[in-house]
């Protein structure tokens, strides 16, 4: 999907590109096996789905990270389908499971053009790929002509400004820094400048990573929204957190605790394809009601792709 398509997409163009599919089906071949694997053992000499089957597709989609509460809302939403239907085959249950969790899960929505620069806050732990999100975005920006300004406002840990330094050298964007131990909410308010300075269509700002104490990082969150206010009267227009999929339950603790620190408006879901714990995307986007923008399915540059819930759902169940 051009970003990539979230500056909006002609009528002719698909939703999903036929190489952003393959490359999808890659990325969730583990969470795929996993999750078929176990249901076909579920319902294997059976016709019907009985409550003995959705007791075992329960603790599946459990076991698969989906989340407690929203595996009960799946089976629920079978439950009542089997009261309406009276009978449930089991060649059925694939297509019914998929309609149930699209419905769950959101599309995130298109940036608008209008907003310029448009501001992406970028938050989460140490470790997720947040550096490496961030520097694909860059990338998939910048490859859809638009001039993209990195402000390196993470300035409690020395990689993290040096890790930005290369992927703004690698995609070939300005980096804003004042190195490690500045004040993080003075390299946000000079990044934005520069960025309303340059004309720049985007301006992408990494923040610290760490968890140790809620009132200190909602303190600095805090303050870096509010002096890039004092240039862009509504920045950010976008808090995105970025969680690792292959923490799974640890992942959907993490946007607990983010939530209760920022307004976040936006997901990016990183390491799908190393893991087999795909199904966090679901529980995630359904739990706290945020849409998943984006999704990490490679090592390669180009590997992020803007979140389709059909494409997900469609390559989590593919056959």
């Amino acid at each position: 999907m051009a970003l990539f398509g979230l500056f909006g997409k002609t009528k002719s163009e698909p939703e999903v590109s036929e190489v952003e599919k393959q490359d999808l089906d890659r990325g969730l071949e583990r969470s795929r096996s996993g999750v078929f694997g176990k249901i076909a053992h579920a319902i294997a000499g059976k016709t019907s789905v009985d409550d003995s089957v959705l007791d075992e597709l329960e603790e599946i989609l459990v076991s698969s990270d989906v989340g407690v509460d929203t595996t009960l809302k799946i089976i629920s939403c079978l439950q009542e389908r089997g009261k309406r239907d009276k009978y449930i085959g089991t060649s059925e249950l694939h297509g019914l499971l998929r309609s149930e969790i699209v419905a769950l899960m959101k599309d995130p929505e298109p940036i608008d053009p209008a907003v310029k620069p448009y501001v992406i806050m970028v938050v989460g732990v140490n470790g997720v790929g947040k550096t490496t999100t961030i520097g694909k975005l860059a990338h998939a920006f910048k490859k859809e002509g638009k001039s993209v300004v990195l402000g390196a406002a993470d300035t409690f840990r020395a990689a993290a400004v040096d890790q930005l330094r290369i992927w703004s050298e690698r995609v070939g964007v300005p980096l804003v820094e004042q190195g490690m131990n500045a004040d993080p909410a003075a390299v946000a308010y000079d990044t934005v400048e520069s960025a309303k300075a340059r004309g720049a269509d985007i301006v992408i700002i990494d923040t610290a990573g760490r968890l140790h104490n809620k009132v200190n990082l909602m303190n600095e969150l805090t303050k870096v929204r509010n002096v890039m206010r004092k240039v862009i009267p509504d920045a950010p227009h976008e808090v995105l957190l970025v969680l690792d999929a292959s923490t799974g339950q640890n992942a959907i603790e993490q946007a607990k605790q983010f939530t209760k620190a920022t307004d976040v408006t936006a997901l990016a879901l990183t390491k799908l394809d190393g893991t087999a714990k795909g199904g966090v995307a679901i529980g995630i986007s359904e739990q706290f009601s945020i849409p998943i923008k984006y999704l990490g399915v490679g090592e390669g540059i180009d590997h992020l792709q803007v979140f389709d819930k059909n494409a997900f759902v469609e390559a989590l169940f593919k056959n």
